[in-house]
């Protein structure tokens, strides 16, 4: 691996080389888009269960729409369309014919939603709705930067159909503050909640509303947002419902998202000049067991007593790696350094003999207080502490 750039006089390449030395993301030949390898979605993938189980609390099912949406819906909802314009990818040829109609490429799935919408909606009886989506959605950006803003990129939108103002209010501030709990309680990113200027609203809107944090370059990152949809969206699609007196009126609704935007911001809170570092709750790997060894007789010994502290935290519910590769210890450790774990294990001859492990805190900075020595007994209550603080 080569040196990082200096964090705090090249921040951008420095986030460049994080991301990549420490495999969360790839090129890709696609313009704009890139490669999440498994060590980057596995963090995607432990947001998104926490995430989920949230959603659900709220009385939220998941469902699944189209990739391709008829241009013609996107043209349904004058500020939606004016809105999206620019970055919308369309499909104009397949099965080797120019198509009657082009697809849009799902930008975002209001449109889709709506017209279904309209299908399943008929009596208060069926209201509220609530439905999730988790998927991918592609927006021609012109300039890219992985994680942060790209052609294409996973996320999760929420959509949900109200009979009142009120309670569509309700639904989109409860979105909001879990939002704001995912970021400040699970990826340890303090954020700024509120209402985004009417320049700044989704397309198509009555409010949007939004978690920010603030970055160490300074600048201020969107992580997501919530919106007041009202009756925008219902209106262009003849979204209507009978009411309790009778009359068919228009339902009141919300959409709300997050995105792998959150792992980016993530990795410029908390990252340092040796790479990431990952908060435990989301962290793909929690312990990193590296084995220190001179000699084929020390070798099996060692990794004996490795495999079997790594057995030990397993049963306490964390996630634990033993380096056996051939690198030498140093390589080691800037390799898991990079890769932000949160605490390494080191286990060596003399560590062996006086059934010591030496604990190392990937987010101390002092060094003094940086490595501990601990009886090899009290690994878990010492393992299980450090990551909670």
């Amino acid at each position: 691996m080569k040196k990082l750039a200096d964090i705090n006089q090249n921040f951008p390449d420095w986030y460049q080389d994080v991301i990549t030395q420490a495999e969360l993301i790839d090129n890709s030949p696609t313009r704009g888009s890139f490669v999440i390898r498994p060590y980057g979605y596995r963090m995607w993938e432990k947001i998104r269960d926490i995430l989920d189980k949230k959603i659900k609390e709220q009385g939220v099912d998941n469902a699944y729409f189209p990739l391709l949406i008829p241009e013609a819906f996107m043209k349904k909802e004058e500020k939606h369309v004016e809105g999206f314009a620019p970055e919308v990818a369309v499909v104009t040829h397949a099965g080797g014919k120019k198509l009657e109609e082009p697809y849009v490429i799902r930008p975002t799935s209001e449109t889709m939603v709506y017209h279904m919408f309209a299908r399943w909606i008929k009596s208060w009886r069926d209201l509220p709705l609530k439905i999730n989506q988790w998927a991918n959605v592609v927006r021609w950006e012109m300039r890219t930067r992985a994680f942060l803003r790209t052609c294409e990129f996973l996320w999760q939108e929420g959509h949900t159909a109200h009979q009142t103002k009120e309670e569509a209010f309700k639904m989109a501030q409860a979105m909001l503050e879990i939002y704001r709990e995912i970021a400040e309680e699970y990826l340890a990113i303090p954020v700024i909640i509120g209402e985004k200027s009417e320049s700044e609203r989704f397309a198509g809107a009555d409010a949007t509303y939004t978690f920010e944090g603030l970055m160490p370059d300074g600048k201020a990152l969107q992580m997501g947002t919530s919106h007041m949809l009202a009756q925008s969206f219902p209106a262009a699609f003849d979204v209507k419902f009978q009411n309790k007196e009778g009359k068919m009126v228009l339902p009141y609704c919300t959409s709300w998202g997050v995105t792998t935007r959150l792992i980016g911001a993530l990795i410029m809170t908390h990252g340092d000049a040796n790479g990431l570092i990952i908060p435990p709750r989301i962290a793909p790997i929690h312990v990193v067991i590296v084995p220190i060894s001179r000699s084929e007789e020390q070798k099996q010994a060692i990794l004996d007593k490795a495999y079997a502290v790594k057995s030990e935290l397993e049963q306490q519910g964390m996630s634990v790696v033993v380096d056996e590769t051939d690198k030498s210890p140093g390589a080691k450790f800037f390799h898991w350094e990079v890769k932000g774990v949160p605490v390494r294990i080191e286990l060596g001859p003399k560590d062996l003999e006086k059934d010591q492990l030496v604990v190392v805190n990937r987010m101390e900075e002092d060094k003094a207080k940086k490595k501990q020595f601990i009886p090899a007994g009290n690994v878990s209550s010492v393992v299980s502490g450090l990551l909670e603080e």
